[in-house]
């Protein structure tokens, strides 16, 4: 029985996927990790990866490729707004007997390895409060007036960044069967923050594996993960869900831009430059933040030139 991680990433997200891999390798060096390439200019980040954690790249390429076409094709070109999120579905054909996926988006604070643990009595996890949120962004309300899914079986949505399953669960007829489903009734979906895999991943979840697990309703709950949530403290370098009194075992900045200034950023930052010389803020700002911060300092500065005239 072989567990492993998957990941996707291009040569454009080469910090994020750093300082993911340096928290992931900071609690666990051995379990193996597999890197599903974004798009084809990947070449830079599995030169790095793999001399620096021991990433290797998914090994049939033109598969992935095929996969993430068809997929596309059902829809149709222009749906969706980022297509290529598509190819992680690689996950259920891989090396893996048992698999956890992971956005770069996110650091770990533990040997997340060990959520796998749950395949035991579980066909599929997940470790999220989305479904606290309701059906935004992923279903439309009509699901729920064509009794697409029930009220019970909605509380196990999920957000796409963290999740693992079991290969051979999810064949390729299933992959595309399902993905036509979707298409012929793209009413269900709420495609509006251009979240181009999450409504089509949920769907099929729900559809097609019952034994799910939301980790996050385990005996005695668990923390959440969201770098938007208001309610964390911190304790030293933890962070903590007082609503369960639990530290986090990872961070997901899903739909936040990572940044100076951006929540947590002094955690992110941490991990991108762990055994490295840490950075000034400024030497780190977007062209945009950058531009914006120097529109203030002139906004400022024409101010104080009408006060003291």
């Amino acid at each position: 029985m072989s567990r492993g991680i998957y990941i996707t990433a291009n040569d454009r997200v080469i910090d994020q996927t750093i300082a993911l891999l340096n928290s992931i390798r900071l609690y666990d060096q051995d379990t193996p990790i597999v890197l599903i390439p974004y798009d084809d200019n990947y070449l830079e980040i599995a030169k790095l990866l793999k001399e620096s954690y021991s990433v290797q790249v998914y090994e049939d390429l033109e598969f992935i490729d095929r996969l993430s076409k068809q997929l596309y094709q059902i829809f149709g070109e222009g749906f969706f707004a980022r297509p290529n999120q598509f190819r992680k579905q690689a996950c259920w054909f891989g090396p893996f007997d048992e698999f956890i996926y992971i956005d770069t988006d996110i650091v770990v604070f533990d040997k997340i390895a060990k959520t796998m643990d749950y395949f035991k009595d579980n066909d599929f996890i997940c470790y999220d409060y989305q479904h606290k949120g309701g059906i935004t962004n992923v279903f439309s309300s009509q699901v729920i007036a064509e009794n697409v899914f029930s009220q019970e079986e909605l509380q196990d949505m999920f957000n796409g960044g963290f999740w693992g399953s079991k290969k051979g669960l999810i064949s390729e007829e299933i992959l595309y069967d399902t993905f036509a489903e979707c298409a012929a009734h793209p009413e269900y979906f709420d495609f509006s923050q251009k979240t181009s895999d999450q409504p089509i991943i949920n769907y099929m979840i729900l559809k097609r594996i019952p034994n799910r697990f939301n980790i996050v309703r385990r005996v005695g709950g668990a923390p959440g993960s969201w770098a938007g949530s208001k309610h964390f403290q911190r304790q030293g370098e933890q962070i903590i869900d007082p609503n369960v009194n639990q530290p986090l075992e990872y961070l997901h900045w899903a739909g936040i831009r990572i940044q100076p200034g951006c929540a947590y950023w002094d955690i992110w930052k941490r991990y991108r430059y762990l055994n490295e010389t840490m950075p000034d803020d400024e030497s780190l700002r977007t062209p945009t933040q950058k531009s914006q911060i120097q529109q203030l300092k002139e906004k400022v500065k024409r101010w104080r030139m009408n006060v003291l005239s």
